[in-house]
Formats: C-alpha cells, structure tokens, sequence
C-alpha cells in the first residue's frame, strides 16, 4: 500500500496531462503547422527541463553511446510520433486521436513478437493483439466508411502508436538500466528530439496562421508539463512501479480526452466508438 501511494499520484497525474495533450495540439494548430507544433512542444519541454537541470545541478550523461541510444528512443517516442499526431490531428478529431493513443500496447508487442525475440510474447498476448486490433477498426470505422474521416489521420495516428511501441522495448533494452536520474534522462532525450526536428523547421513554414492566446497558452502547456516534466514522472512511474503498470496510462488518456474534446471543442464521440475502444482496453 505504501508503494502505490508513492507513484499513483504521478500516475493519474501523468495520465491527464497526456490525455490532455490532444486538446493542447489542436490549440497548436490554430497557429502552427504540424511540424511547427512537433519542434515548439519538443523545443519548449527541453528548454525546461535543462533549466530545471541547471538548478538542480544534474549532469547530463557523458558518454556518446549513451546519447546514440537516448537519441533513437527520442526519435520514436518524441520526435516523429509528436509531428505524426500534429499530422493526424488535422484529419480526425482529438477524441479520435486520444482513443487511437490507447493502440500503444498492442504495437508494443507486435514490435517485441517480430524484432525483440528474447521478450517473448505469448498466446494470451497475442489474443489480446487480435481482439484490440477488432476494437481498431470500430474506433476508426472501418467497417462503415470510416466515420467521414480522411484514413490519412488514421494512418498517421496509427503510425505514431507504432512509433511508441517500438521505443517501449528499445528504451527498456539500452536506456533504462543506465544510471542516470529521471530528470537527466528526459531532458537528453527531449533536446534530442528538438535538434532532430530543428531543421525541418527551419526550412519550413511552420507559422502557418497569426497566434492566438489559445495557441500560446496550448503550446506553453504541451511543452513544459506535456513534454518536458511529464517525461520525468514517466520515468519515475518506471522506477517504482514498473514498466508494466506505467505502460498502462494509455489507459488513461482516451477518457481525459474524450471529455476534453467534447467540452472544448465541440467533437462526438460514437456508441461505436466507445465500444472499440473499450475491446482495445480489454
């Protein structure tokens, strides 16, 4: 009971910052284009944390095996994931968006069943993969026209998911073990991310209509607590509870969402929908 009371706090804290993350990149939209919002939340969250870092006087790791390894998670779970959802967010709605963020444990395990041989999955696993993927295609309407949506957002989403399934094993394999603090590993990895995605914004548009304070106030949150402090409680769910039960507040994220959406933007939610996603939960 005392273990959980450690980390559950951060756990559902985590959850609704991410859940509400959806809501944030829609803000983003109004004003940049998705890489713009991709490079500002990874630009943002870094700034951050390497300010926390400097007043906490934590060093960043040395070594330069150790930021290869950083920096190919930083690409899969940060960089092309964040300019994917930007991408799909401006053909489905957040609701949408938020619901398909629950597909992560089902591409990780794919991931593990055909590149991560040493984590096997077993037949209960790949039970669970083949019931989640039904519950995919009545989220995204598969079976009656796609809802009206535009399967460009679906692709995108889908392949932003992929991308965080295959940095969950990665991560676990080659970053996790080294001993380093939560708070130094996040901010590596996330200023990683900013520099991977720099020059691609530089030889863009990425202000694509005049700010807004919705846009400022998105931005600024999905940066600094959606980007940047959220990763170090991730890290720290880890670490006190386990990958298993920290991998599970994708749970979490499709209802903050989905009651995000709906209250602020206006968006539905399908009977449907719901459904599907329930069957990906399960």
């Amino acid at each position: 009971q005392k273990k959980s009371a450690s980390w559950l706090p951060g756990f559902i804290l985590l959850g609704i910052v991410w859940g509400a993350s959806f809501l944030f990149i829609k803000w983003g939209l109004l004003t940049l284009s998705p890489v713009g919002v991709a490079f500002g939340r990874c630009f943002i969250g870094a700034l951050t944390l390497l300010i926390y870092l400097a007043a906490t006087k934590t060093a960043l790791p040395k070594k330069a095996i150790e930021w290869f390894h950083i920096a190919v998670v930083a690409f899969f779970l940060n960089a092309l994931p964040s300019y994917l959802f930007a991408i799909g967010e401006t053909h489905v709605s957040s609701v949408m968006a938020g619901l398909l963020n629950a597909t992560t444990p089902l591409m990780t395990v794919l991931v593990i069943s055909f590149g991560y041989r040493e984590q096997k999955v077993n037949r209960d696993q790949m039970i669970g993969v083949i019931v989640g993927f039904l519950g995919i295609a009545l989220v995204t309407g598969a079976f009656s026209g796609l809802h009206g949506n535009d399967i460009k957002g679906f692709a995108a989403l889908l392949g932003a998911t992929l991308c965080y399934g295959i940095s969950m094993p990665y991560s676990k394999k080659h970053v996790s073990r080294l001993s380093y603090s939560a708070s130094a590993l996040a901010a590596t990895q996330v200023t990683c991310a900013a520099l991977m995605l720099l020059p691609f914004t530089v030889f863009s548009h990425p202000l694509a209509h005049a700010w807004t304070s919705k846009s400022i106030s998105g931005m600024l949150i999905l940066g600094a607590i959606g980007t940047g402090f959220a990763y170090i409680w991730n890290f720290r769910n880890i670490r006190l509870a386990g990958s298993a039960i920290a991998s599970t507040v994708t749970y979490i994220t499709p209802v903050v969402a989905t009651i995000l959406g709906i209250l602020f933007l206006n968006e539905k939610a399908r009977v449907t929908q719901l459904f599907g996603a329930a069957l990906v939960l399960l």
